[in-house]
């Protein structure tokens, strides 16, 4: 496993992340905004200046994230059904790939080609994620599946509801 750390005189924070490519996003941004592949070392710091301006030009906030970039991803998202009692369920999964400029265009439910196992860990990390918030109401948890490793990772939930 490979570390690379970045400290750069310019910016307040220090960066970790394991190797590349990794993808730049800006926390409050939508359709791509804000968004840069970085596949090495030396296009890191251009590629983190350019996201940072074109966010906080774009949602008034330049605040970004690094995560690992899926080389061949799925957009797979789970609803959620949580009560003010803490009951929280899965209304299963859906697999919203197909898109154009970063905005889903069709969303295909139940999601194809997952296993049993696989459909039952991603609902149960949904409603995990959702009780660790103590959330109630409808919601959406999504995840990016890389269809290289048969792993999926936590990537935002969206909230239609509130936190106790």
């Amino acid at each position: 496993m490979h570390i690379v750390s970045c400290l750069h005189p310019n910016h307040s924070h220090f960066l970790n992340y394991e190797g590349f490519p990794v993808l730049i996003k800006a926390v409050h941004g939508g359709g791509g905004k804000g968004m840069r592949t970085v596949h090495g070392p030396s296009s890191f710091l251009d590629a983190l200046e350019s996201a940072q301006r074109e966010a906080l030009k774009g949602f008034g906030n330049a605040t970004v994230l690094v995560e690992k970039f899926i080389e061949r991803p799925r957009h797979v998202e789970v609803q959620i059904f949580a009560d003010i009692a803490g009951n929280t369920i899965s209304l299963w999964e859906r697999d919203c790939s197909v898109q154009r400029r970063n905005q889903k265009i069709i969303e295909e439910a139940p999601a194809p080609g997952l296993s049993s196992e696989l459909r039952a860990d991603l609902g149960a990390k949904a409603v995990a994620a959702a009780k660790a918030v103590n959330y109630v109401g409808a919601g959406t948890v999504e995840f990016i599946f890389d269809k290289d490793t048969d792993k999926f990772f936590f990537m935002e939930m969206y909230a239609k509801g509130f936190c106790k």
